[in-house]
């Protein structure tokens, strides 16, 4: 068969799908890929995972596919792959190619909580139902249009005037999100979240009450085998840890606190379902009966500690749930 540009190679597009990125924060919105899948064939015995690549996928650079590897985008027979990772014949190259986003989001006047800015960074407290970045599906009405409108300091990333998007929440998890205004908050910050030095509260309401009452969750995540839009519990997937403890308990219910050690694509959401304990109101991973009156997940991010990433401050913020969550809480409370 013949590849792009005329270059042979055995591949074949795979059906779009909807597929989280996951480099971000845990909490990520479905973004749209296209996946494509290689065979390695005896001439490739041997061959680098990123040189073999660049064979088969010609119309893009080196870097941006060794960025890929990186971000866990590639599956080398079924497991993430390294740049550096030999290969064997007859084994499979799963590749997620994710759709080109705008290259300049238009300014809009959309609402938004702000908790604390300085000329470097501002904390926000995200709504629900907020789309961080602007995508396929999202083109506008998004967090990033809403900063861009709202900053009129920015002097931008790598260049261009945009602000620096370090972290996501899912469009319905709300809560605390930091972002940065310039190249140096953005480096720091994101130096913080890969080396696990931001601290991440987040509060949820379950079905039932898990026991024990507190506890820490050790379990790899990765892609679901059969469901590509959905995270799961998978011995093949990358480390995550994440600690709960029930705040409140009221029959059918709970409000769990959680702090999560590691950020991967829907990790709470994920452990928590894993428990047998899912996210009231979360349409991916949970139950469809509950009474309640709330669209979207009932996640909120209430706390977020970090460093200053220029005047290297201690910083910590937090924020109460938003109405429909606290409605809730009330009932919980109410019996």
């Amino acid at each position: 068969m013949e590849g792009p540009a005329g270059h042979d190679c055995n591949w074949r597009v795979m059906s779009r799908r909807k597929v989280d990125p996951t480099w971000f924060d845990e909490e990520a919105e479905d973004q749209e890929c296209e996946v494509r899948e290689f065979s390695v064939l005896a001439e490739h015995e041997g061959l680098r995972l990123d040189h073999f690549l660049v064979q088969q996928l010609p119309e893009r650079s080196r870097s941006l596919l060794q960025d890929w590897i990186e971000a866990g985008r590639v599956l080398l027979g079924g497991r993430p792959g390294k740049a550096s990772s030999k290969l064997k014949p007859p084994q499979e190259v799963l590749v997620e190619i994710p759709q080109l986003e705008p290259a300049e989001p238009q300014a809009e006047d959309i609402p938004l909580e702000i908790v604390f800015e300085d000329s470097h960074l501002l904390v926000l407290n995200k709504q629900r139902g907020l789309v961080v970045h602007p995508a396929v599906s999202n083109l506008s009405g998004t967090l990033v249009n809403a900063l861009l409108a709202h900053c009129h300091d920015l002097s931008g990333i790598r260049g261009v005037e945009k602000p620096g998007i370090v972290h996501r929440l899912d469009k319905d998890t709300s809560g605390l999100m930091v972002v940065a205004k310039n190249d140096a908050a953005h480096l720091g910050l994101t130096h913080q979240f890969q080396q696990r030095l931001v601290s991440k509260h987040y509060q949820a309401v379950v079905h039932g009450c898990p026991q024990p009452s507190r506890g820490r969750v050790d379990q790899p995540i990765g892609r679901h085998p059969v469901d590509r839009i959905r995270m799961a519990v998978n011995p093949r997937g990358k480390t995550a840890i994440t600690d709960y403890e029930v705040a409140q308990a009221c029959g059918d219910y709970s409000l769990v606190d959680v702090q999560i050690h590691t950020g991967r694509t829907h990790q709470i959401r994920v452990h928590l379902t894993w428990l047998g304990f899912p996210i009231v109101g979360d349409p991916l991973y949970g139950r469809r009966s509950h009474p309640f009156d709330i669209h979207g997940q009932a996640l909120h991010c209430s706390r977020l500690g970090f460093r200053h990433p220029v005047e290297h401050t201690p910083l910590e913020f937090a924020a109460d749930p938003p109405g429909d969550m606290q409605a809730i809480l009330a009932a919980m409370r109410r019996g």
